[in-house]
């Protein structure tokens, strides 16, 4: 970080590029400088100096520090393209023997019977396993162990999850909700950024909905909608792992499109044929263990257009009955 250029920087050029530097003034309780910051010290009078107790010299050493490290949260997890299991052992003891790396952008689906181990296979990712965990399965980040801080600081932590249940208890709007997480990403035009994700989650939703629209309101389906829209747009985990997103009654490949087009890396738990042929590949789970791992083939691309298509038909004929259709033609 070049102090001196950014010291000498008129303060609108320097917020385009940190957002969230005009955040330290407001916490001081001063207004956002319209001219450098050199400038703005220079001209604080004695009064304004002894209502802040403190030097310049502490108060710019006090600045920088705070742009360093909120610049070191919101950059740290971005520069990961890969992410690198290697087997452990199954339930019964047995060596899983398997390595797989996986890409940005690329989309892993577990399968397997209830019970089988899908999500402990999850949990060994989002803890960054090292050999640690029952299933001794050990993540590597980039090829490379990952930073202690990944594992043990959950302000770190590269991976987003989406559980299957989701439970809202802040009495707060959706768009309310995801304007608070946006300033807290000091992403600029927060406003902007909120509209957009309140209308992705409803290309999403079965259902729709609007961003006045209370949290605690929304249906299983709409709440997952809304936080696939904001770890798309939003998270900085560039690592996301989903468990079951079938069941959430959401449009699951606009869904994975919409995540995968953001180049992250989706690991996902599914029972559904159609997510598992959307996948780049399939980890079959059983006793505990990765049994198998399968490629999707050309010919399986092609049956899932037609699945598709019958997935499609179904979702017409659902909403037929939701809105009180008489099913005699189908």
């Amino acid at each position: 970080m070049d102090r001196q250029l950014i010291l000498h920087k008129p303060f609108t050029e320097l917020l385009a590029e940190m957002p969230f530097a005009g955040d330290f003034f407001e916490s001081q309780g001063l207004q956002i400088p319209t001219v450098s910051v050199k400038d703005f010290i220079d001209n604080l009078t004695d009064t304004q100096l002894e209502d802040m107790g403190i030097e310049p010299a502490e108060f710019l050493n006090n600045f920088f520090t705070f742009l360093e490290a909120v610049g070191s949260m919101t950059e740290r997890t971005s520069v990961i393209s890969s992410l690198t299991i290697t087997g452990g052992i199954n339930k019964k003891g047995e060596d899983e023997d398997f390595e797989l790396e996986i890409k940005a952008g690329e989309i892993i689906c577990i399968v397997g019977p209830t019970g089988s181990g899908k999500s402990r296979l999850l949990a060994d990712i989002e803890w960054m396993a090292m050999g640690d965990t029952p299933t001794k399965r050990r993540i590597k980040i980039n090829g490379a162990d990952p930073d202690k801080s990944w594992r043990f600081s959950p302000e770190h932590k590269p991976v987003a999850q989406l559980s299957q249940n989701m439970n809202f208890v802040m009495d707060l709007t959706a768009r309310e909700f995801v304007k608070i997480h946006a300033e807290s990403r000091f992403v600029q035009n927060p406003d902007e950024k909120v509209e957009i994700i309140i209308e992705k989650a409803n290309e999403l939703a079965g259902e729709k909905f609007d961003g006045d629209t209370p949290v605690t309101s929304l249906s299983g389906g709409q709440s997952r909608a809304l936080m696939i829209a904001d770890t798309a747009f939003l998270s900085k985990s560039p690592i996301v792992l989903i468990d079951e997103i079938e069941n959430a009654g959401i449009d699951r490949k606009k869904a994975l499109d919409l995540l995968v087009g953001e180049e992250k890396i989706v690991l996902m738990s599914t029972h559904d044929p159609i997510l598992a042929l959307m996948g780049d590949k399939r980890l079959v789970i059983k006793n505990g263990g990765v049994a198998k791992i399968i490629e999707t083939s050309a010919k399986e691309r092609q049956n899932l257009e037609q699945l598709q298509e019958l997935d499609k038909k179904l979702l017409e004929l659902r909403n037929r009955v939701r809105t009180g259709d008489i099913l005699e033609e189908i």
